[in-house]
């Protein structure tokens, strides 16, 4: 096995666990994110702070929802304890849901992917790191529609910085303009939206979002990343709405299916994207 291989192969080694640990930030990023709302609105209203009990990325230990049983280190083992445990809890035998060993396949081969183009090399870790931010906003926004600032800022950030070190896709230029064409482009779309209908039709993380990827990208990218992104994402719409499966409201978060493009860009292209809705 050559240097190539081997890089890739330890990449998606890493991959998965970092997965493992997604899967963490997309159930409790969320929870966090809430409970220091409510802390913040008590203490604008002049409130005691509801109690605080340790709830972070790191405590407490995770535990099987139904039975409360620790989820010991050899149970925890990316992919491999889901599959020894036949999808099941050890001690109550509930069903474990599917999308964990999932979300911990396929960060797995992104970050195999991003090793073998680039090896364990500055640019390489980058883009698994990008890889790993799409992922994680993508399930959170197609749980709670909302797309965290704690991780969309720093994307946005992180391309810019990687576009000024010579270490991304494109230069500083295309990627400044690339993040502001981003965000005024879906926030034009948002108020035209709201002054013609009364109605919001999306939230403020999927500009900061679109800003991230066209940092990521540059200014060209931003065409056939939006375009793939609201082919898929109506024809998932309608395809829950034959099968009666709209959430309340009848939304459906658009940022999955900007992470998913934005995914495609990395792997495919933005080429490749145009041919692919058709243009």
């Amino acid at each position: 096995m050559g240097m190539q291989g081997l890089d890739a192969g330890l990449l998606g080694i890493l991959g998965l666990m970092v997965g493992s640990f997604l899967n963490v930030v997309i159930f409790r990023l969320p929870v966090m994110l809430e409970a220091q709302w409510k802390t913040e609105c008590a203490d604008m209203e002049g409130q005691p702070a509801p109690a605080a009990v340790p709830f972070n990325l790191l405590l407490p230990r995770s535990r099987c929802p139904n039975c409360g049983h620790t989820i010991g280190w050899h149970e925890n083992i990316p992919v491999l304890s889901y599959l020894l445990l036949r999808g099941k809890c050890s001690q109550c035998h509930t069903h474990i849901s599917l999308r964990y060993p999932m979300v911990e396949l396929a960060t797995g081969l992104l970050f195999l992917w991003c090793g073998w183009q680039w090896g364990a090399t500055a640019t390489g870790l980058a883009w698994c790191g990008f890889c790993a931010a799409l992922v994680a906003l993508a399930m959170i926004d197609w749980d709670t529609t909302l797309l965290p600032d704690d991780i969309t800022l720093p994307l946005l950030w992180a391309g810019l910085a990687l576009a000024a070190l010579k270490l991304g896709s494109v230069g500083l230029n295309d990627a400044f303009w690339g993040a502001a064409a981003g965000y005024l482009s879906l926030w034009l779309v948002y108020w035209g939206f709201k002054l013609l209908t009364g109605k919001e039709g999306m939230g403020y993380g999927d500009f900061k979002l679109f800003a991230a990827l066209g940092a990521w990208f540059g200014w060209q990218a931003l065409i056939p990343i939006i375009l793939m992104a609201s082919v898929i994402g109506a024809v998932v719409g309608i395809g829950l709405k034959f099968s009666k499966n709209l959430r309340e409201g009848g939304y459906v978060p658009f940022g999955p299916f900007l992470a998913g493009a934005g995914l495609t860009a990395l792997l495919a292209g933005p080429g490749a994207m145009l041919k692919a809705v058709g243009l």
